[in-house]
């Protein structure tokens, strides 16, 4: 079985003011890097769009409406001050959505081994009832939701390794022990949540926070201390990747100082886990990255190694 790479060149109409870091160039940079040769074998599918009911899933209903009804026709909006809407936004971001379903679809039901969601904008800031952080809806959180309620599974566990605490699934979960949520990130820094106190219901919550300066030993070290433990003991029958890449040594928006082999070495020990607990189902969604170069090869090892499945 192959890994699916889903996509759709709508991605680069979200479009966001001049200097901001979340900006349609980091899709144009991973479009490059995966159209190298090496990565002829992706089996590759255009994200259909998605519908208000899966976003829905993770986000009342009111929420949705106001988000579509915020997307201006011409122009910027401003949700906060940080995250804007284009008139391209909400395809993208129902795109967002139909991509992140349709892979778990895929590799629920074994038509490829892994999938690898390149979309924007990311989510994993995107509370129960609130857009923030760049994030509109919570793709992670969708994808959770719709593997249990379109195929049955009981237990989905999401790792997030972006450099920021993903506030916004850690806040959809944080009383479901259904889904267990992992997460790596540098602290203090935005948006200030992820203690290790911060444990949710029956332990469903597992915070391991680096510091500032922190580097691949660290992350390694949390990884194999904190959240490959807890994954194995949750036994999962789904593991979806918040893959943030904006802890690299490269980016502009924190101070840890990862390389693309520690995220190689991450997704693999996460494919590892997968293969033991949940059959090798493994979903993984962009999140941040904001250094250009950075982010192209963090994504390349990141999809090299699932190739490896």
């Amino acid at each position: 079985m192959s890994t699916l790479l889903m996509h759709h060149p709508c991605f680069v109409n979200h479009v966001t003011p001049l200097g901001h870091p979340e900006r349609p160039d980091r899709m144009r940079a991973i479009d490059r890097i995966l159209e190298h040769e090496r990565f002829q074998a992706l089996e590759r599918e255009t994200a259909p769009f998605g519908t208000p009911e899966q976003a829905a899933l993770a986000h009342p209903e009111q929420h949705v409406i106001d988000i579509e009804a915020i997307v201006p026709s011409e122009g910027l909006a401003r949700i906060d001050g940080d995250t804007t809407v284009s008139p391209g936004s909400w395809e993208a971001a129902m795109r967002g959505l139909g991509a992140v379903c349709g892979a778990v679809d895929e590799v629920v039901t074994r038509k490829v081994k892994n999938a690898f969601c390149a979309i924007r904008p990311p989510g994993h800031h995107a509370e129960y009832a609130k857009a923030m952080g760049f994030c509109l809806f919570n793709n992670a959180a969708v994808a959770a939701r719709w593997a249990q309620k379109q195929h049955g599974a009981q237990r989905v566990a999401i790792m997030d390794w972006d450099v920021h605490h993903g506030n916004g699934t850690q806040d959809i979960f944080y009383n479901d022990p259904s889904v267990m949520y992992c997460s790596t990130h540098q602290m203090p820094l935005y948006p200030g949540t992820g203690d290790p106190m911060e444990t949710g219901v029956n332990h469903n919550i597992v915070n391991a926070p680096l510091r500032a300066g922190d580097a691949g030993g660290e992350f390694r070290e949390a990884m194999e201390i904190a959240v490959l433990p807890a994954i194995e003991r949750f036994a999962p029958d789904l593991i979806i990747i918040s893959a943030g890449f904006d802890a690299h040594m490269r980016d502009p928006l924190g101070q840890i100082n990862l390389v693309e082999s520690d995220f190689a070495w991450a997704t693999m020990r996460l494919m590892e886990m997968a293969e033991r607990c949940s059959g090798g189902r493994l979903v993984s969604v962009l999140e941040g990255g904001y250094d250009l170069e950075g982010l192209a090869r963090s994504v390349a090892a990141h999809v090299m190694t699932l190739m490896k499945a």
